[in-house]
């Protein structure tokens, strides 16, 4: 029951999070900040890791995972220079206030919102950071005052925490970081054109489809077979028990409280057309990435 009470709060929270990379508000501060709009990955890059300092590429691919190393490198440390990473902490906050007032005016003082802030602060201080260094740094960050950035903040670690479990999963089904995006394509999670933007070239997708086959994980077409589909099931029921700790410590009633309580902060983000229709994550209509 818990690992599924997992699941369904990202589902839940991941909305919030998520606002930071595709709002209209969030491009304006990275605009103003200097970054290249004609691409969203320096600023995706810069976002992300800024809460691990002036982060070079080894880290931050390290962290990311899913990203090639070369795409990495194109960006990082490169997004230093164009801003610090205390000046990108500062935008970001900036950026989801402006995103959150815009969305949701009226709720911003609402006892409703404060209530959530407080739950999900609750929830992310019990989010386990052993072995987490994304969830760890954004924990390290502390708490804003101000209810709608706390919730924001509280999501953020929360989501970390969740995707940190996640590449233990994939690295306990011995899967490297390529690999782990075929296989997520061949169970047809995203058509496998939408992972082109992770930067691998063709011959390392097909190298990885390869050894994948000669697993026994995908056929000769690139389909998963059973034993495909299995393994990548069992990566998501991995990664939802490593996501367990923050729900327990809550329980299952101040959770569900939780989940009604962000529920029309989430409607507002879909009626606002802001998130992808389709990408590489494949929550409903929630579509960003861990890595």
């Amino acid at each position: 029951m818990t690992a599924a009470l997992a699941r369904r709060m990202w589902h839940q929270l991941e909305p919030l999070h998520a606002c930071l990379y595709f709002s209209p508000q969030a491009n304006e501060e990275a605009a103003a900040l200097g970054y290249d709009l004609s691409s969203r990955w320096p600023s995706y890059f810069a976002w992300r890791a800024a809460p691990l300092g002036a982060a070079g590429p080894e880290l931050v691919t390290a962290t990311f995972f899913g990203f090639a190393p070369g795409m990495v490198a194109e960006h990082v440390p490169a997004v230093w220079r164009t801003a610090s990473p205390e000046a990108v902490l500062d935008a970001r906050l900036r950026a989801v206030d402006r995103t959150f007032r815009a969305l949701f005016p009226e709720r911003l003082a609402s006892p409703e919102l404060a209530e959530a802030a407080e739950l999900a602060r609750e929830a992310a201080e019990h989010a386990t950071t052993a072995a987490r260094p994304l969830a760890a740094a954004n924990r390290d960050l502390g708490w804003s005052d101000e209810p709608h950035l706390a919730l924001w903040q509280a999501a953020t670690v929360l989501r970390e925490h969740r995707g940190d479990g996640h590449l233990v999963a994939l690295l306990a089904a011995d899967l490297d970081p390529c690999e782990s995006l075929v296989s997520f394509a061949a169970v047809d999670a995203a058509p496998e054109a939408n992972f082109a933007s992770r930067g691998w070239s063709p011959r390392e997708w097909s190298a990885a489809r390869a050894r994948l086959v000669e697993r026994g994980w995908l056929d000769a077409s690139g389909k998963a077979t059973a034993r495909g589909r299995e393994g990548r099931d069992a990566v998501e029921r991995h990664t939802d028990a490593l996501a367990t700790a923050p729900w327990r410590a809550l329980g299952p009633a101040r959770s569900e409280r939780l989940a009604e309580l962000v529920l029309p902060l989430v409607g507002a983000i879909f009626e606002a057309g802001m998130l992808p229709t389709q990408g590489t994550l494949g929550i409903g209509r929630i579509q960003v990435a861990y890595a």
